[in-house]
């Protein structure tokens, strides 16, 4: 829920500011690809009318194990980009005004600091970044079955199996929430924003001066 808009807003240039680098954007649209392959596949193998639908449950396996397999490869690989560091450092952070935002976010109030990543994205980011991880390591010993007893396995499955129906709703939660906001999609997808946007959303974002090229390229 957000304060009413700016009346003037619409009459105003919308300046934009530059969010997200392109290595950041590709990190995210790989790993969200792999996420969205390894629940779509995992839909086809445990829901009865999409297997039989499906069919061919061997290749299905295969790359369900494969898409389960990659997935730390993307934010691995980047690593390298001095932009996603610096955002992995911010999303690391859990202060006093996340608190608030949180306190706020409960009484319905628009009293919500946030930088650059309020404390809902903190959140996400931390919880789906640990249950991908279960959920490679759980794989591993299901998949690689001498690497453990028999115990071990059948509790590795039990918690693949559950962890993945918490993982698929909370998944979609954030697809619903990135629906219902526009431009932090645009965000997402360009690496820009409105400046208004990010002055609202995000009022602790340190913006500076700097404006978005103007043929909407950013510098990495």
């Amino acid at each position: 829920m957000h304060p009413p808009a700016d009346p003037g807003h619409a009459a105003r240039p919308a300046a934009r500011v530059a969010r997200f680098a392109r290595a950041e954007r590709l990190v995210h649209r790989v790993t969200a690809a792999l996420v969205l392959t390894c629940v779509a596949t995992a839909l086809m193998l445990y829901y009865p009318p999409l297997s039989e639908l499906v069919g061919r449950r061997r290749l299905v396996v295969v790359v369900h194990e494969w898409c389960g397999l990659m997935l730390p490869a993307p934010l691995l690989l980047g690593l390298a980009s001095r932009a996603l560091r610096a955002d992995l450092g911010w999303l690391n952070r859990f202060t006093a005004a996340d608190r608030r935002w949180l306190r706020a976010v409960r009484r319905r109030s628009y009293d919500r600091p946030a930088g650059k990543f309020n404390a809902g994205q903190k959140l996400y980011a931390a919880w789906i970044a640990g249950a991908l991880l279960v959920m490679l390591g759980t794989g591993l010993l299901m998949w690689f079955t001498h690497l453990a007893p028999l115990v071990w396995r059948t509790g590795a499955t039990f918690v693949h199996d559950w962890l993945a129906v918490a993982v698929g709703v909370v998944v979609a939660g954030h697809v619903w929430m990135a629906v219902r906001d526009p431009e932090a999609r645009r965000g997402m997808r360009t690496g820009l924003v409105d400046r208004h946007w990010a002055a609202r959303e995000h009022p602790d974002w340190d913006l500076g001066d700097e404006r978005a090229p103007q043929d909407g390229r950013d510098s990495r």
